[in-house]
């Protein structure tokens, strides 16, 4: 498909950018293509909340530019010889955004609002066995648990575990929606809908543990979160000036990076892993041929070649690069390697092929080129002995239609390319532990491995298991992976935009920025 430069995007676009109303050179404009969820961080799971998140809250630690741990919120913390109390100290002057100092009350109330029977947080199972929260006093907090957790300590550093001050109690249904009250860099102003957010410097923001120069408050007063679908009017108003910050049109990149007038930015630790999973409880995925039929049927380095001209990676294992337990030559041993004869042979096992092709649905969200992934995988099944048909939505619904899919007892296959970031293999016992994040595929043996994960503290004994749940999903491709990184890792800006950085596992950075 040829392209248009940049000059020619910009200028059909420029009469609509440029009718904006002039705005405050005091305010930073970073433009996405979706919105946020909620400014719950107990009540949403997409990466378009979580970056939101960290720019409002804080959490007890900080991950640094490498993914290593580093105090926040809590100045230091020690864990028990047997594993089983975990105690922060708190850093001292911390404010709320209400004016209220940050205490371990806090702490508390964040935690045991998580944990809670009724209305837990989405991410309750990241908590581990929590059995009991004890603000010792204001400044020390201490968390006991049933049983080792060897994940607990780095989750305190997730958006996940965004500390949410006691206040929030009193808004009820409106927290989250029209109140958010954190310790972080940016205040909560407004929030239209489907359109912009309007974050306010903390006059009063201290910061402990944030990979930035900046100790004290954001530069600047503003910062507006933008939501354009459209790559190219993202682009477009880069060019303008009417943004200063936006996630790139894959198929712009090389032009960005000629470009003198843009800076362009990647996240070098994302943790993030595109996989392909399946509605297991149904036919034909309820069979592992048909599952290693799709893995067989796909040329993946063919695929990403093609639709993202170098720009990720190819990635063989359930947990990405830089993530324990990660391990190449390890993953290939297990894995389906391209090989679409296999994949008629495991089809014809089933009664199927060229003249009985096999109905399945592709599903992804949309952005970052996926759609044109799910393109390439539809043409090249279809040759295997598959019908696929192919579904893109934003990714709530596509998070809620998983669900709905491996609840269902009947209808066509149903498989998706699906990416979840974390910073442990931890993620694997959220995603198939029963009954798994999406009530998918479960299996007793791989429950027991799964627990054994998170109750093995020492690494050394906790690497053979992680494997082997590895092996497990790859044999039986439960977890099919694909690429990292997978969405929202590339960034561009004008080059008068200073200090804007990304920090690990993909956090948007902008206490530095200034023009």
């Amino acid at each position: 498909m040829n392209k248009l430069p940049i000059s020619m995007i910009s200028c059909a676009l420029a009469l609509m950018l440029g009718g904006m109303e002039a705005r405050a050179q005091s305010e930073v404009v970073w433009a996405r293509d979706g919105d946020i969820d909620s400014f719950d961080p107990q009540r949403a799971t997409s990466t378009l909340s979580r970056m939101v998140w960290y720019q409002i809250y804080d959490s007890l630690l900080e991950f640094d530019l490498k993914g290593e741990l580093v105090p926040s919120l809590a100045r230091d913390w020690e864990v028990s010889d047997d594993g089983l109390a975990i105690t922060f100290h708190l850093q001292e002057g911390v404010k709320c955004h209400d004016g209220s100092d940050f205490t371990a009350s806090d702490v508390k109330f964040t935690a045991d609002r998580a944990l809670d029977e009724e209305k837990p947080s989405l991410t309750k199972a990241s908590w581990g066995p929590v059995s009991n929260v004890v603000a010792v006093d204001d400044l020390t907090v201490r968390f006991e648990l049933s049983e080792p957790f060897g994940a607990f300590v780095p989750f305190m550093a997730d958006e996940f575990t965004s500390m949410i001050c006691e206040s929030a109690a009193e808004h009820g249904d409106d927290y989250g929606n029209t109140v958010a009250i954190g310790t972080g860099p940016w205040k909560l102003e407004s929030w239209t809908k489907g359109s912009e957010i309007v974050l306010a410097s903390n006059p009063d923001y201290v910061n402990f543990g944030r990979p930035v120069d900046n100790k004290g408050a954001p530069h600047m007063d503003r910062l507006v979160i933008s939501t354009l679908p459209e790559g190219q009017t993202r682009l477009a108003g880069l060019q303008t000036g009417n943004l200063d910050v936006i996630v790139p049109p894959v198929e712009a990149v090389a032009e960005i990076k000629a470009d003198p007038a843009f800076n362009f930015h990647t996240v070098e630790v994302t943790g993030q892993n595109m996989f392909l999973q399946f509605a297991a409880h149904r036919f034909p995925f309820n069979d592992a041929r048909a599952r290693q039929a799709v893995a067989h049927g796909i040329d993946f380095d063919l695929a990403l070649d093609i639709v993202f001209e170098g720009l990720v990676q190819r990635e063989l294992c359930p947990v990405s690069s830089g993530v324990f337990g990660n391990d190449q030559k390890f993953c290939t041993q297990y894995g389906q390697s391209y090989d679409p004869d296999k994949a008629r042979a495991l089809l014809a096992e089933l009664g199927h092929g060229p003249d009985n092709p096999l109905p399945i649905v592709l599903m992804t969200w949309t952005g970052d080129n996926r759609s044109k992934l799910l393109e390439f995988f539809q043409n090249q099944l279809s040759m295997v002995g598959f019908a696929p048909s192919i579904e893109v939505m934003d990714i709530g619904t596509l998070n809620a239609r998983v669900t709905t899919e491996n609840q269902r007892t009947e209808g066509p296959g149903s498989l998706n390319l699906m990416g979840w970031t974390w910073f442990d293999p931890d993620i694997l016992y959220l995603l198939w532990r029963s009954p798994g994040a999406y009530e998918g595929y479960n299996h007793p043996e791989l429950d027991k491995l799964l627990d054994l994960t998170r109750t093995t503290v020492d690494p050394k004994q906790r690497l053979p298991i992680v494997q082997d749940v590895m092996k497990h999903l790859l044999e039986e491709a439960v977890h099919v992976p694909i690429y990292s990184p997978g969405w929202l890792w590339m960034y561009a800006s004008r080059a008068e935009v200073e200090g804007f950085k990304l920090g690990a596992f993909d956090r948007p950075l902008f206490n530095d920025v200034k023009f």
